[in-house]
C-alpha cells in the first residue's frame, strides 16, 4: 500500500515521506515544529467543551467508551484528545525516536481506541506506543471488501468519532459511506470533524451537507491550523496561515 495513492488537491502541501515514516519524529520536526501546527489544542479544547462531559457521563456509569480516530496517521489528535496532551506536551513526547515509544501521560477515561489509515508503519507505531488497540490499514477511498467491512464495524461500534484535517484526501463518495456506518451505530455518539481553509472549499461544503443530513449539529470552533509551506503561499498568495473549522455532531440515541 502506498501513501501515493491519497488523493490531495495539487495546491496543498504533500507530506507523503512524512506519514510513512516508522516514528512520529519527522512529523513533530517538520511540521508541529517548523509549521507552528497548533490545531490539536483547538481540537482538545472543543472535544473538551463539547464531548468530554458526556463521555465522563458514560464513564462515571462504568462504561467503557468506544472510541475511533479515522485517519490518524501517528495518533497526535488521540493523545490531545484522549491523553489530554497540548501540542506542546506531543513535541516533547515526540521529542526522539527513543522517548516517542511511550506515552507520557495516561488515557482520561476508560476508552477501547481504534485508528484508522492508510499508512501502516503509522498505525505500527500508534499501536506499539499503547495509542490504539486496534488499527486497520487502507486506502479509504478503495479498501478491499474485507477490511471495508471491519472499518464499517468499527464505525457502528464506536461511541466517539475523530476525523481531523483528514477528510480533504477521501472522495465524497468514500465520506458518505464511512458517515453512513457511524450513523447506523446504536446509541448517542459523537463526531469531530475539521475542515481546512483555503483547502478544497468545494468539498468541504459538500462534506458539510453530507454531516448535516445525517447528524444533529451540537456546535463549533474556527481556529488556526498551523502555517503554510512555502509552495502553499505562492499557490495561495497573502496567506500565511492555514485555518481550522472544528464541528462536533451528535448521532441520535
Amino acid at each position: 500500500m502506498s501513501q501515493s495513492e491519497v488523493k490531495t488537491e495539487e495546491k496543498k502541501q504533500h507530506f507523503d515521506d512524512i506519514y510513512v515514516a516508522e516514528t512520529p519524529v519527522p512529523f513533530k520536526e517538520r511540521i508541529i515544529d517548523a509549521l507552528d501546527y497548533i490545531s490539536d489544542d483547538f481540537n482538545r479544547q472543543t472535544f473538551d467543551r463539547l464531548i468530554l462531559p458526556w463521555a465522563e457521563q458514560q464513564a462515571a456509569s462504568g462504561r467503557t467508551l468506544n472510541y475511533v480516530d479515522l485517519a490518524c496517521c501517528f495518533g497526535n489528535t488521540t493523545m490531545a484528545a484522549v491523553h489530554n496532551m497540548t501540542v506542546d506536551e506531543i513535541r516533547e513526547n515526540w521529542a526522539s525516536e527513543t522517548v516517542c515509544n511511550t506515552i507520557s501521560k495516561p488515557r482520561r477515561l476508560p476508552m477501547h481506541t481504534t485508528g484508522i489509515d492508510i499508512s501502516e508503519n503509522a498505525l505500527a507505531y500508534g499501536q506499539r506506543a499503547g495509542l490504539f488497540d486496534d488499527v486497520h490499514a487502507a486506502d479509504l477511498n478503495n479498501p478491499p471488501a474485507e477490511t471495508r467491512d471491519a472499518i464499517e464495524k468499527s464505525l457502528e461500534e464506536a461511541d466517539i468519532l475523530l476525523s481531523t484535517a483528514s477528510l480533504v484526501y477521501l472522495d465524497p463518495p468514500a465520506i458518505a459511506s464511512l458517515l453512513d456506518a457511524f450513523r447506523r451505530g446504536e446509541g448517542e455518539g459523537y463526531l469531530l470533524v475539521n475542515f481546512l481553509n483555503p483547502f478544497a472549499l468545494e468539498k468541504a461544503d459538500e462534506t458539510k451537507r453530507m454531516l448535516l443530513d445525517r447528524f444533529e449539529f451540537v456546535g463549533s470552533t474556527a481556529s488556526r491550523h498551523r502555517r503554510m509551506s512555502d509552495l502553499e503561499q505562492e499557490n495561495y498568495p497573502g496567506e500565511e496561515w492555514a485555518l481550522l473549522e472544528i464541528w462536533v455532531l451528535r448521532r441520535k440515541a
